[in-house]
């Protein structure tokens, strides 16, 4: 293996790393960011760290936060298996607490299970490798002197917990896994009856924005709606266009009259204030629809404010080779982005990972669209069942169900519920992002069960975005997609009037650039051995795909944004150094509705 580095990777200020407010939709002034240097230590599952004669803990050395051990960046190199347990330790740049204040200790993301100490006692737990949680460390706090230790365990693709593409023994379409902290780790001050979390509902038929603000307790809120604006790098205030108040066990709700919309060429956002109490957080909303709806000779459709829309997408599995699931940096995000502007795509397909809350800041504010995947889990995939064999009954028109829980990896009772959770725990987390068009629950039938169900309770949790059930071939006829996968055989053809038609994965053109690959084995879906004959053949093949578009085809999603690990199929080389593909010549095909 070849170690490859980013330029961001390769300019790394380790004194300023993701220094950048982490959640922007649910933002404070007066945070301090705790990325950096922390102490770190590797022991076998339920030992202590080895002391030595003083007392003092022997740790192994230390590592660069938020990266994982196993990324480069981290300064570590090393892969935190099942039987293990990874310590961290810093210490805190906060004494006790003023009167009427509390500190909370934040975590965008966590892989898998930790445990929190504040001098050396317990202050949280949490469970979840893809999801950000605070811990009230308040009443832990001495006058000075005070730290904090993680406890860290991650079973990785052993257990049943959310994983995605993450597995121990990487190679072909699975990633090197990753553990440990590898999201921005923040403190902030808050009083005690504090803001948690706000949920904006803009409705853009009607110009109403309801405000939905959850606090400990009860109390008076007033929201300061500004004018609409396409953004810069940072959420940027102008003139109070409305207010509304209220208590925080209701809706607070405005109206705007000829609201401004959001679209991919004029992602127009409206940031607001709410003061509630002494708090105060700013954030912001977006006027738009995702629907799917009829065309005029009735073909059901993707629709952008009740306008078809077809989707040129590309599939993003959110990896880096010096930080794996943690970006080198703010401006790597909006690289991938904007590449994947200039490509010519108006859609990322986000695969079965969740991005720190800048990338989806990034995708609202530059008009890109999203189709969010669940993340993934279950016990071992049975690949022979559900990549192989499914690719051929889907080529010949069967749709095999979701009832073998054995062949779908989903024997587990216990890692349903999970599954369950973690689906409400990623719309809670990420629903307010305008960006956000369509949510995918399974893929290619990866820890597949209950489709029918959990899209029912999907739809439930956000009725504002279509549902794509099964993205692939165990289709069994729910949601608002009739989704499909095709690299190789017969490509199916839209059968059911009663759902749009969509090809969710497709392409994966291979060209191996020397230089710019980590690995010397290549895997993708059809090799060249030029950029040439590359680009030659993905033209070709956009424009087969774009002719169905009258015939019934919504939308594509063409397999994917960059290479990784061993994958070479990416428009950019894993580095991001080489483009690889010529932008998509044309306009966007129309969809007359």
């Amino acid at each position: 293996m070849e170690q490859l580095f980013t330029v961001w990777g390769e300019k790394l200020d380790r004194d300023n790393v993701l220094g950048e407010y982490p959640r922007p939709s649910l933002r404070r002034e007066g945070w301090v960011c705790l990325n950096g240097l922390w102490d770190y230590v590797f022991t076998k599952r339920g030992k202590r760290p080895v002391k030595d004669a003083s007392g003092n803990i022997c740790w192994d050395g230390k590592i660069l936060v938020p990266f994982s051990p196993e990324a480069a960046l981290s300064g570590v190199g090393r892969q935190l298996m099942p039987d293990e347990t990874l310590w961290y330790r810093r210490e805190l740049p906060a004494g006790r607490a003023e009167a009427g204040t509390r500190i909370l200790m934040n975590f965008g993301a966590v892989d898998t299970a930790c445990r929190l100490l504040i001098n050396g006692r317990e202050a949280a737990r949490h469970t979840g490798g893809y999801w950000p949680f605070s811990a009230d460390i308040t009443d832990f706090l001495k006058d000075s002197g005070n730290e904090a230790v993680l406890e860290v365990r991650d079973a990785s693709d052993k257990g049943f917990y959310a994983r995605g593409k993450q597995k121990l023994e990487r190679g072909g379409m699975f990633y090197t896994a990753t553990s440990g902290i590898w999201q921005t780790v923040w403190l902030e001050a808050v009083p005690e009856n504090h803001i948690e979390n706000v949920s904006a509902d803009a409705d853009a038929d009607s110009g109403r924005v309801s405000f939905s603000i959850e606090t400990a307790k009860k109390a008076h809120a007033r929201v300061r709606i500004y004018e609409p604006a396409v953004m810069g790098y940072e959420l940027s205030f102008g003139e109070i266009i409305a207010e509304c108040t209220g208590v925080t066990d209701g809706k607070l709700t405005a109206f705007l009259e000829e609201p401004a919309l959001w679209e991919p060429d004029s992602p127009f956002l409206y940031p607001y204030e709410i003061d509630c109490g002494e708090d105060t957080v700013s954030g912001y909303f977006a006027f738009r629809s995702f629907t799917v709806e009829p065309d005029r000779k009735g073909c059901l459709r993707f629709c952008l404010n009740h306008r078809p829309l077809f989707l040129r997408g590309v599939l993003d599995q959110g990896y880096w080779p010096d930080g794996l699931m943690t970006p080198p940096s703010d401006e790597a995000f909006v690289f991938d982005i904007e590449g994947a502007k200039k490509a010519g795509f108006n859609m990322i397909r986000k695969h079965i990972k969740i991005e720190p809350a800048r990338w989806y800041w990034h995708c609202d504010r530059l008009g890109m669209i999203v189709w969010q995947d669940m993340v993934c889990g279950g016990g071992k995939y049975k690949m022979w069942y559900v990549a192989h064999l499914a690719t051929l009954l889907s080529s010949l028109r069967a749709k095999p169900g979701d009832g073998a829980r054995l062949l779908l990896a989903r024997t587990s009772a216990r890692g349903r519920r999970c599954f369950e959770w973690e689906m409400k725990e990623t719309v809670r987390c990420l629903k307010n992002h305008p960006s956000i068009a369509a949510w995918v629950l399974f893929n290619e039938g990866w820890g597949q069960f209950d489709t029918k169900h959990l899209t029912e309770e999907l739809k439930g949790l956000d009725p504002t975005r279509p549902v794509d059930s099964a993205s692939g071939w165990f289709d069994v006829g729910s949601g608002d997609f009739e989704s499909v996968h095709h690299y190789y055989l017969k490509l199916p053809k839209k059968t059911d009037p009663y759902r749009a038609y969509v090809l969710s994965e497709f392409g994966g053109y291979s060209w191996r650039v020397p230089g710019h690959c980590a690995f010397e084995n290549e895997y993708g879906y059809r090799k060249y051995s030029s950029r040439r004959e590359l680009n030659d053949a993905y033209k070709k093949l956009i424009e087969e795909r774009e002719r169905l578009v009258p015939s019934g085809l919504s939308g594509y999603v063409y397999t994917q944004l960059s290479d990784v690990e061993e994958e070479t199929n990416g428009v950019f080389t894993w580095d991001r150094k080489v483009t690889k593909l010529d932008p998509i010549e044309g306009k966007l095909p129309e969809v007359r509705g």
